[in-house]
């Protein structure tokens, strides 16, 4: 039997999005951006030169640029595999929706977002909050980002006991508070008690934020959780296990889906994750499905706009693709695709509305027919021979 690995590179994604516009992200393309950046000697910090990404352009992704936006970013020549550019058609372009879409199953509803200002939240929110973690109040109530809004807040944190409440432009409900002082599972019961009452307002994700240290040096921990909205419908990692097979999540998967279809996760930041995967390829069962999230692209180089950590994280996976690439056996299939932009050169700090590049390492090489996110979920069930269960359509 074969096996399938769907790898998500978070945020990488390569313009040309038709409804972009309706964002206010018409323009903006994170590879090619990232690529022109390097380039022009403009990202500079930890690497040097024009990025380097000999084995992703390999395996098609200077072709999937150009299929995605028209833009020839320069990073080298296809050698063998597919390659594609895929358009998202729900009304998101958070992780959620890029992800569930991706697993056969486009959002059919519009997500709440809390307006950019202060209090971000509604009276009810706030109080049950309060009431949730046994506070008189809470701190923040605002949009802000998570590394600023600790450093701003964690001293008074500690000293109030009161959690850091906040959100972004994503449809988010976000809670920091210290693993030591406030407590790890303390933290994880109040987001957890949340939830219901946010996720029935169509608000995507409660997130804990834990983290640790002291004022002036406050670090966030790998503890981090998301209370995400169940999927609208079963998605392919359903389909695949409610077949008899094993479905393998790799990063923050487990949170994004609930858990539904899934049979074990391993978490943990990117380099840890890397070698869960590498172990995967090797030891994963005929007929399993295995999805892994790469995160750090987006969360710790798109939302701060850091052009030179995203390029250091590129080359950092690319150099690690072959050792992913020797694991396979004949028959798998590897799909390595994004869930939506986040330009480090664009204005802001959210994500953009972009197509995402879709490399597959499998039998044959070319061009792929223009795709939609869900045909990826297609795909892959067709390689498993598993029904599809939504909208997409194989592109193999």
């Amino acid at each position: 039997m074969s096996r399938a690995f769907l790898v998500v590179l978070d945020s990488v994604g390569c313009g040309g999005a038709p409804d972009a516009d309706q964002f206010g992200d018409e323009g903006s393309n994170t590879l090619a951006h990232i690529a022109a950046a390097c380039g022009a000697g403009e990202a500079e910090e930890g690497r040097s030169g024009p990025v380097k990404l000999p084995h992703l352009a390999a395996l098609g992704l200077n072709e999937a640029i150009l299929a995605g936006s028209g833009v020839d970013a320069g990073l080298g020549t296809h050698k063998d595999g597919w390659y594609g550019a895929a358009t998202e058609v729900s009304p998101g372009k958070d992780t959620p929706t890029g992800h569930w879409e991706l697993a056969g199953q486009p959002v059919p509803w519009d997500w709440h977002y809390f307006p950019i200002e202060t209090p971000a939240f509604p009276e009810h929110i706030r109080q049950a909050a309060a009431q949730a973690a046994g506070t008189e109040d809470i701190l923040g109530n605002c949009h802000a980002s998570g590394t600023e809004i600790i450093a701003r807040l964690g001293e008074e944190h500690l000293k109030t006991g009161q959690p850091i409440c906040y959100t972004s432009a994503d449809s988010v409900f976000q809670i920091a508070a210290h693993e030591e002082s406030f407590g790890l599972e303390r933290l994880l019961a109040m987001c957890k008690a949340l939830a219901p009452m946010l996720h029935e307002m169509k608000v995507g994700r409660v997130i804990a934020r834990p983290f640790i240290g002291a004022p002036g040096d406050f670090t966030r921990t790998s503890n981090r959780k998301d209370y995400a909205v169940a999927p609208p419908a079963p998605t392919l990692c359903d389909w695949v296990h409610n077949d008899g097979c094993p479905v393998h999540a790799v990063g923050k998967i487990g949170d994004i889906f609930s858990m539904r279809g899934i049979s074990d996760v391993v978490k943990g930041p990117d380099a840890e994750l890397m070698e869960h995967l590498v172990s995967l390829t090797r030891t994963a069962e005929d007929g399993s499905f295995t999805f892994a999230n790469f995160v750090e692209f987006d969360s710790l180089y798109g939302h701060r706009r850091d052009v030179s950590g995203y390029a250091r994280a590129l080359e950092w996976f690319d150099s690690q693709l072959p050792r992913i690439l020797a694991g396979l056996r004949d028959g798998d299939m590897l799909v390595l695709t994004a869930d939506h932009g986040n330009d480090p050169t664009w204005h802001g700090t959210e994500h953009t509305r972009e197509r995402v590049p879709v490399l597959i390492k499998s039998k044959g090489s070319g061009a792929l027919p223009a795709l939609h996110f869900a045909d990826v979920a297609a795909t892959i069930a067709a390689h498993l021979g598993v029904p599809t269960q939504g909208p997409g359509r194989a592109a193999l």
